[in-house]
């Protein structure tokens, strides 16, 4: 079976890298059993990363690429990177060469085999070792997926990525929303070099801001989809205790003769979160039927689209 293989790179501020990226991804070519291509994406750099890709494109012909006007971040990358690609199979590879291009081959033999999605696993030293064991520890706990490194180099069939919704970030958990589509997702140890070139764009900020995202992605697999039964079910503790408090209140007001004001006020906290959270999970479910209809909407547009390309 031929494939076509595009390995997308996002790239910003990467001048120093892009031709011996593209050299070692020139000799991988030559020697591979696949067909591939190069996609490149210039996320809104302001060095030189955007000339070194348009005379790179001019050397090699396996070179497709486009430009943001300004940055907007590695999700949206791999989003134009998509549109650009011409191949079933797509591969997320960093332009920081970190990850070499001659590894790419093993990334992708298990969608050769059978497998839907392919994760890399970092082998090797490297700076952000601590954060990074700590963050997939989390993962791995959180969403019960059996892989050790989720924000690594990844490849996945094109068909993967019709049935998913990256929002801003959420490139990093790719993994995850394929495997809970029904996906089948395989690992594959690849080697981690020092970055030669350039400074990384990792920051402090975005340990905080991975973990929200984590979390907002527990919540859209999981209590959102059924958001009366989360919300229902936190409003009825509020209300049982709303109806406990007023019992004890009445038994102080007639069998103890002492009234308690506090204890009203109470009650009336309790039964408003209770009901307040009840119409939450009423408009919560609304949305979500809401947001399934649009998916729904979405593939029938996706498969006509696909139709009228083969009659083509």
């Amino acid at each position: 079976m031929s494939n076509v293989i595009s390995v997308i790179v996002p790239a910003y501020n990467e001048e120093g890298n892009i031709p011996e990226l593209c050299r070692l991804f020139g000799d991988m070519v030559s020697t591979a059993t696949q067909t591939y291509e190069l996609v490149l994406i210039d996320d809104g750099s302001d060095d030189g990363t955007f000339a070194r890709i348009t005379e790179a494109a001019q050397t090699y012909s396996f070179i497709k690429y486009a430009r943001h006007p300004h940055n907007l971040g590695l999700t949206e990358g791999l989003q134009t990177g998509f549109s650009v690609a011409s191949g079933d199979i797509f591969v997320f590879y960093p332009a920081d060469l970190q990850y070499l291009p001659e590894d790419i081959p093993a990334l992708v033999q298990p969608l050769l085999e059978g497998a839907d999605v392919s994760t890399g696993w970092k082998q090797g030293k490297y700076k952000k070792r601590f954060v990074s064991k700590v963050y997939n520890w989390l993962s791995r706990r959180i969403f019960g997926l059996k892989v050790h490194d989720l924000n690594s180099v990844k490849a996945f069939k094109a068909e993967v990525i019709k049935d998913l919704f990256l929002r801003k970030d959420w490139h990093r958990y790719l993994v995850v929303l394929a495997a809970d589509k029904g996906f089948r997702i395989s690992e594959v140890k690849i080697p981690l070099y020092e970055r030669k070139w350039g400074k990384s764009k990792f920051s402090i900020w975005r340990i905080p801001i991975g973990v929200l995202d984590m979390l907002a992605v527990k919540a859209q697999l999981s209590f959102l989809r059924k958001p009366l039964l989360f919300f229902g079910l936190i409003g009825s503790c509020f209300l049982a205790v709303a109806v406990l408090v007023g019992l004890y209140a009445v038994y102080l007001r007639f069998w103890l003769g002492d009234g308690q004001r506090p204890l009203l006020y109470l009650v009336l906290l309790f039964s408003g979160l209770g009901m307040s959270l009840f119409i939450l999970g009423f408009l919560a479910e609304s949305l979500a039927g809401l947001k399934e209809e649009m998916g729904a909407v979405r593939k029938k547009v996706d498969r006509l689209f696909d139709h009228r390309d083969d009659r083509t």
